[in-house]
């Protein structure tokens, strides 16, 4: 892979210029300060634009990455898909960053943001909701009628517009569509479509804002939104783009799970308000299914909370459940039979039964011959093709021999069974050469010890041009690293202990104002209590205690409070200034031994004369560490302490790998530089 060179033509030119301290960013935008790594990234974007090659580019913290590939996008001329990790970070971009960027350029390039559907108001899912009553009486009632005063003022239809509607609430579902029971052109709101709205403004954009659930799902032929806007994007970039592999495997691969089979068995009772007699034939069906639903996740009850199909199936209830549950889809597909032509709903539940009973059979590795009924099995063969109607595009399922690892996942009340490809790498690539488009992956974190190798072949990239822009910050001056000694390792009894021993003075130098991350929800329980007990004079925020947002917003208000996360923090915490001036490590994240993908994958590069351990393991710990360093400094004016409590970083050769992977700064063993860090910064040294 070769570095990219920074020779000069029109487009590259005009992006350093328009970032440059007498560009327009800088006249436009109060507080603008030039980088030149971020001008370096945004010429090596506009290269890629103009030769359609692929760029991986990691951009440390502070570059201002997102104005780097702004700049381009909108200069170029070129239809281009933005896509973000999350919604939140597609609403920041869409909402604060791109019209910042835009006017400063003075370009007049029309802009769309689009979700998913699921983000979306349904007109005919609202109406049905206003007859369910679960929505008319109980605990969801009050927060069900804001969202009917609601729909009726709203223009876009986008559910982040309700600050007062929780996510996970049970209400989005019964007031949003699906793929599958979305009525399509048959619906009698479809004039007044929000989804549809959405697209058409998508298409006529010139930059279009979405999320990587609703790239991938569309690549993946699953219909999330904007299939029409796809062939005609010229240029792609995927933000956060190592989250990029993991997520892709979960849309190319097939799974079943609790809540949608009630949902379907809901909603086809739901539907029979529309067709005279059909309650008597299919409320015993779909009282049925919805039985043999909670029953299957009792029986699963005994099983560890994630595992492969080889463990379930040392269950035999489980075995017996599955069976039962088969049994009561095909009489629930034979009920629906007669009722197709009734309604358009009716035909869209008779679908999603059928492909149930599909994804189930090739879960269980036996491909169904019938469904129950001959033109129910025709059925199976015809979601995999059918173009239009209710139901779009359709996947093409993966076969039941494909080379994908089979598991299941339990949740307080619900279960999954999943079947997840073990390389994405091929389809991914597939899609890519397809769409003959520029591709920009960028993140904080893609490199391992300064080479993009990893990720390169995860993504099913061959000799991609590369970039890595370096921080701006200054971390030998702003930030200290302190490995403690004489730990234990970090698998025995006495860890979590002799960890927050090692910490206390840590924090107590800091005044609090820290942020702790753990490898595992018990350490973090441990700790916390462990905290507790020792009557610590900080406010203590724990994950799980409160949501996430709450946590960080009063994390940030108490000036000198202690925050305690496991994996799902180590990013999206973001907070500059004083709040946050110690992050504490505890281990290195290598991924958990119970994940069966993650195994399944170490087994299949075994097999293919790797080594799991260097080709896999190591790169992955290395890059989820790096997310986590990145908590520390979040601004030039930044100043803290990065605590590594893994005596491995200093025990094993590969500990090397995690080091020279980090930021350039000084490290101590000695916590007397800590205290000097935070009192007298001029006294602590770099030495190693």
């Amino acid at each position: 892979m070769g570095v990219i060179g920074l020779e000069a033509p029109a487009l590259p030119a005009s992006v350093r210029d328009a970032l440059g301290a007498e560009g327009a960013l800088a006249a436009a935008l109060p507080g603008f300060v030039p980088r030149p790594a971020q001008q370096d990234l945004s010429v090596a974007v506009a290269e890629a634009f103009e030769r359609r090659d692929s760029l991986l580019a990691e951009a440390g913290t502070g570059t201002g990455k997102t104005y780097a590939y702004l700049v381009p996008a909108l200069l170029s001329g070129l239809k281009t898909i933005v896509s973000t990790g999350t919604r939140a970070l597609q609403d920041q971009l869409y909402h604060r960053d791109l019209p910042a960027v835009r006017d400063a350029l003075g370009t007049g390039l029309r802009t769309a943001l689009l979700k998913g559907r699921a983000n979306y108001l349904c007109h005919h899912r609202l109406e049905l909701a206003k007859t369910e009553p679960r929505m008319t009486v109980g605990a969801q009632s009050a927060l069900f009628q804001r969202v009917v005063a609601w729909a009726g003022r709203t223009r876009m239809g986008d559910l982040a517009e309700l600050e007062a509607l929780p996510e996970g609430s049970p209400v989005i579902p019964m007031v949003t569509s699906t793929v599958d029971n979305c009525l399509g052109t048959e619906c009698p709101f479809w004039n007044e479509c929000f989804v549809v709205q959405a697209r058409q403004r998508a298409q006529a954009a010139d930059l279009v804002v979405v999320n990587h659930h609703l790239l991938l799902a569309d690549l993946a032929l699953k219909q999330e939104g904007f299939g029409e806007i796809l062939p005609g994007a010229e240029a792609f970039v995927v933000d956060e783009a190592h989250q990029l592999p993991e997520l892709a495997a979960q849309f190319f691969g097939e799974s079943l799970s609790a809540r949608p089979l009630v949902e379907l068995a809901r909603e086809a009772l739901l539907e029979c308000k529309e067709v005279p007699g059909a309650l008597a034939v299919l409320q015993p069906p779909a009282q049925a299914l919805e039985q043999a639903v909670r029953a299957l996740r009792a029986q699963m009850e005994p099983l560890p909370p994630r595992g492969t199909h080889r463990r379930l199936d040392e269950e035999a209830s489980v075995g017996e459940g599955l069976d039962v549950l088969e049994a009561r889809l095909r009489e629930l597909v034979r009920a629906l039979e007669p009722l197709r032509e009734a309604a358009q709903g009716m035909d869209a539940c008779h679908a999603r039964a059928v492909e149930a009973i599909g994804r189930l059979g090739r879960w269980r590795a036996e491909v169904p011959v019938d469904a129950g009924h001959e033109e129910a099995a025709d059925a199976v063969e015809m979601l995999e093709v059918e173009q239009g109607g209710q139901a779009g595009i359709q996947p093409v399922p993966l076969p039941a021999d494909a080379d994908t690892v089979r598991w299941y996942e339990l949740s307080p009340r619900g279960f999954r069974l999943q079947r997840t490809p073990l390389d994405v790498a091929g389809p991914l690539r597939a899609h890519r050469e397809a769409s003959r488009a520029a591709w920009v992956f960028t993140s904080a974190t893609l490199a391992v010890d300064g080479r993009f190798d990893h990720i390169a072949r995860r993504l099913g990239l061959e000799a991609p041009r590369t970039l890595l822009a370096p921080s701006p910050f200054d971390w030998p001056a702003q930030a200290l690293c302190y490995l403690p000694q004489r730990l234990p390792p970090p698998g025995a009894r006495e860890f979590s202990g002799a960890m927050l021993d090692a910490v206390l003075p840590v924090l107590h130098a800091s005044g609090g104002r820290a942020f702790l991350l753990f490898a595992s929800h018990r350490a973090l329980r441990e700790t916390a209590a462990l905290l507790r007990a020792s009557d610590a004079p900080w406010p203590l925020f724990v994950q799980g205690e409160a949501p996430r947002n709450v946590l960080l917003q009063r994390f940030r208000e108490s000036g000198n409070g202690v925050l305690l996360g496991a994996a799902s923090f180590r990013e999206g915490v973001d907070v500059a200034g004083d709040a946050l001036s110690v992050v504490v490590i505890d281990k290195l994240p290598f991924a958990a031994p119970d994940d069966p993908v993650f195994e399944a994958r170490l087994d299949a590069i075994r097999r293919a004369g790797g080594n799991p351990f260097t080709d896999e393991q190591l790169p992955q710990a290395v890059i989820a560490l790096k997310q986590g360093v990145g908590r520390l400094i979040r601004s030039e004016r930044d100043r803290g302490v990065l605590v590594l409590c893994d005596p491995r970083l200093t025990g094993k050769g590969y500990g090397r790998v995690f080091m020279d992977s980090m930021p350039p700064f000084a490290v101590t063993r000695d916590v007397g530089q800590v205290e000097a860090f935070f009192n007298e910064p001029g006294l602590v040294s770099p030495g190693q």
